[in-house]
């Protein structure tokens, strides 16, 4: 049986919306880019969406960074965000992850928590900062706080390392326990193995195959094989 936690998932959250023109949202972007010019952060941040994603007009990074500046210019916390994933990314303008990390933190420090997660993890890979497992400790929580499932998991697997904080088996179960309610598949498998091992928590064979039954049915393969594996051994 496969019993090695999973590593932990780094990769940045995206903007998140269809990249798609559909014709029943170019009424919605006229009337987005009517009280965008009119100086409203939050559509011009809305319409930074638009053209990221192409709803509603024809797809432009170009033209959603400069809405999405415009926005992170007034203290829009989503806008400065986006602006954040832009320079990460590098779309419509060059790829610069120092930029990428002030803009994440001017929105980390308002308390938006995808913000706050993405900083945790350029903390953790040195990106635009230098490495410090400590900050990326702090930022992880601050989003895992606000209940962000992925910052969840990313605290509980520096609990469960050591990396930044003092090795804590029982934080790092919590942590996961926290994440895997909400689903992450890769947070239920680990908390299988954290009861298979008895590493945080008391041993128990039976809750270990429950998580692992639950990282399957959320796509995880080896939840799926340690499930079979102990439904075969009869627990």
């Amino acid at each position: 049986m496969n019993k090695l936690l999973k590593k932990m998932m780094v990769a940045l959250l995206s903007l998140g919306l269809a990249q798609a023109v559909l014709a029943d949202n170019v009424s919605d972007f006229k009337e987005t880019l009517q009280a965008a010019e009119q100086g409203s952060a939050k559509a011009q941040n809305d319409l930074g969406v638009m053209y990221a994603n192409g709803q509603g007009v024809r797809q432009d990074p170009v033209q959603a960074v400069q809405w999405f500046y415009k926005s992170a210019k007034q203290g829009y916390a989503k806008a400065q965000y986006n602006f954040g994933v832009m320079y990460y990314d590098g779309q419509g303008v060059r790829q610069d992850y120092a930029q990428a990390v002030q803009w994440f933190y001017k929105s980390a420090e308002q308390g938006y928590a995808k913000a706050q997660f993405n900083l945790g993890v350029m903390y953790a890979n040195g990106q635009g900062v230098n490495q410090d497992y400590g900050q990326a400790v702090q930022w992880y929580r601050k989003s895992a706080e606000q209940g962000d499932a992925q910052a969840q998991y990313n605290l509980g697997g520096m609990y469960y390392d050591g990396q930044g904080t003092r090795q804590d088996y029982s934080q790092a179960s919590e942590w996961y326990h926290k994440a895997a309610e909400q689903g992450h598949a890769e947070a239920q498998y680990n908390l299988g193995v954290m009861y298979t091992q008895g590493q945080g928590v008391r041993q128990n064979l039976v809750i270990a195959k429950e998580w692992y039954g639950k990282a399957c049915d959320n796509g995880s393969q080896q939840g799926c094989d340690n499930y079979r594996e102990f439904n075969q051994a009869g627990y």
